[in-house]
């Protein structure tokens, strides 16, 4: 019976590669000549300080901006609440792994909901979809995919025909 896996993974790989071009491109800014700011990358968690408010949001968009040139969706991205200490503001990003299990659910019901003839089952942090011809697991690829209330980035693994 023809398959597939719904699942969320980000490629840490090309974030570290995002990361080291954000800190080389921090290097060259104008706007952040003599300004203690650093963006670096430790244990699946981008750690990002420098002197005010305002920078601290240009170097997320700086970021979020390196991410898209390596293909790595931004809405995996989450970022914490930031933190003022001295002189220095600070945050974390982090990024979503697996699908949780409310997403999960509602990945389902969205599958159950459109009376496609598939089913959906949760299997840990990912989601088993079956059928019996392909194209009804190709039309449930698409729905998925064009889904945004899910909010999350979704990839097709493990396509068994």
């Amino acid at each position: 019976m023809p398959s597939f896996d719904i699942v969320s993974e980000v490629d840490f790989v090309e974030v570290r590669n995002a990361v080291d071009n954000s800190a080389r491109e921090l290097k060259t800014r104008f706007d952040f000549k003599n300004v203690e700011a650093s963006i670096t990358f430790e244990k699946e968690i981008v750690k990002i300080t420098t002197e005010s408010d305002f920078q601290l949001t240009q170097l997320v968009s700086i970021l979020r901006g390196n991410l898209a040139k390596r293909d790595v969706d931004a809405q995996s991205m989450t970022q914490k609440d930031t933190v003022r200490t001295g002189k220095a503001w600070a945050c974390n990003v982090e990024f979503k792994q697996g699908i949780e299990s409310d997403t999960a659910k509602k990945v389902v019901k969205t599958i159950k909901d459109a009376k496609l003839k598939v089913q959906a089952s949760i299997q840990g942090d990912k989601v088993r979809v079956t059928a019996k011809k392909r194209d009804d697991l190709q039309a449930a690829m698409a729905l998925v995919r064009n889904n945004e209330e899910l909010g999350q980035p979704f990839q097709f693994d493990n396509f068994r025909d």
